[in-house]
């Protein structure tokens, strides 16, 4: 199926499932979604954290150290370096989320953006490990007042289940319909700034002076632990989909490898699904049903109903393990929806170059007893990505977005 992007719309017949696939590239012709753009920026303008995570924000700070080795550059410059539209939804967001964590100077209006010193010593290849460390610590976690609350509470101990966290953010000045995407994004940043780790089988807290006593003379900054390290046994699957299913403002569709009965694909979707995508679900806390493939109900070719979730549902989660090939056609055609997408993968497989800019979860399926200390962290990170990007007036970026921003495909009858 070939698409121009300057035709205005095209029609294309599916006979057995008698659905009608209308892509245009008109944006007007979208349905809105639950929640308005301008009331979740409206929102995410009064959190008290940022409203990305550290690693995302520390992006731009990272090529403004590239591109300029460390000084100050033109905004436009920087963009057209990175082959971005400066005045972008997603390239105002960069530059927001790195000011706001203290990264960076300068507004997406300015005409010049900077490191600050923090900045500087977090992306500097001439700064000693432990000052990078020091400078990330400070950025991502210290300065920011909820996520200090959470590391001066439990540091030294086991990392508690989020409701206990968001309970004691609670008891603060934090709003309460903040706490749970404050805690998942502090336990993203805990761990990719290396103080979040397994500890004698169970996720811990560390305190900074631990991490840094750990650190080598010369070396890098302990990066992102990318494990959870999936287990093998069976995990509960999925819940079948029933006539709530159609329910599509309520639907989470888990796009995914499933293969025969007891092969490598099934037992690993199968863990995946009930031990960690279900979870982050419930932990979006609205109210979303997660369904596969082979636990849709309703009668029908199979096919057909499988496209019609694609389009249909609120939320997808597509896990690109196994590079399977029907994951890749699918998931193109939930990019050209424009719809929110969360992707996740094993770190086994290469994420390929099309969808490799696109923020994915990386899981390590290679050791069973890591899986069960973070296991909580990988779920955070599910469930903010999915929380933003239900939040984002366009549903987040993908490789069509970004090139052709009013690109929409829709589903009719």
């Amino acid at each position: 199926m070939s698409y121009s992007p300057h035709a205005s719309t095209r029609a294309i017949h599916w006979r057995q499932s008698h659905l009608t696939l209308r892509m245009t590239n008109d944006k007007s012709s979208t349905s809105p979604r639950s929640g308005s753009g301008s009331t979740a920026r409206a929102r995410r303008a009064q959190r008290s954290f940022p409203a990305a995570t550290f690693e995302d924000a520390l992006f731009l700070a990272n090529e403004i150290q590239r591109i300029g080795s460390g000084q100050k550059v033109r905004r436009l410059t920087l963009f057209d370096e990175l082959g971005k539209s400066p005045e972008s939804g997603p390239s105002r967001q960069l530059v927001t989320n790195s000011s706001r964590y203290g990264l960076t100077k300068g507004s997406y209006q300015s005409e010049w953006l900077e490191l600050t010193p923090e900045g500087s010593a977090a992306t500097s290849p001439e700064a000693s490990p432990r000052e990078r460390l020091r400078a990330r610590f400070k950025l991502a976690i210290a300065d920011v007042p909820p996520f200090n609350a959470l590391f001066e509470r439990f540091v030294g101990n086991k990392l508690p289940s989020q409701s206990v966290m968001q309970d004691h953010l609670a008891e603060g000045a934090n709003r309460r319909d903040e706490v749970a995407e404050a805690v998942e994004t502090f336990i993203v940043n805990a761990k990719f700034i290396g103080i979040l780790r397994p500890v004698s089988g169970v996720e811990r807290l560390l305190p900074l002076d631990h991490v840094l006593d750990e650190l080598p003379a010369t070396g890098g900054v302990p990066g992102p632990s990318s494990a959870i390290q999936s287990a093998r046994p069976e995990a509960p699957t999925g819940r079948p989909a029933t006539k709530a299913t159609t329910e599509w403002a309520r639907t989470c569709f888990y796009i995914a490898p499933i293969g025969d009965e007891d092969s490598e694909e099934r037992k690993h979707s199968n863990v995946f699904l009930g031990s960690i995508v279900e979870p982050a679900m419930e932990a979006l806390d609205r109210g979303f049903q997660v369904v596969r493939a082979d636990k849709i109900e309703k009668a029908g070719m199979i096919t057909a109903q499988v496209i019609e979730h694609i389009f249909k549902a609120a939320l997808v989660v597509a896990d690109l393990s196994f590079h399977n090939p029907n994951v890749f056609y699918e998931l193109a055609l939930r990019h050209a929806t424009g719809k929110p997408t969360v992707q996740i993968t094993r770190t086994a497989d290469r994420i390929p170059f099309d969808v490799a800019d696109v923020r994915t979860v990386q899981l390590d399926t290679t050791d069973i007893p890591a899986f069960v200390p973070e296991m909580e962290t990988w779920k955070a990170a599910i469930t903010r990505l999915a929380r933003q990007a239900l939040d984002d007036a366009d549903g987040g970026s993908n490789p069509l977005s970004v090139f052709y921003p009013n690109f929409r495909a829709e589903l009719t009858t």
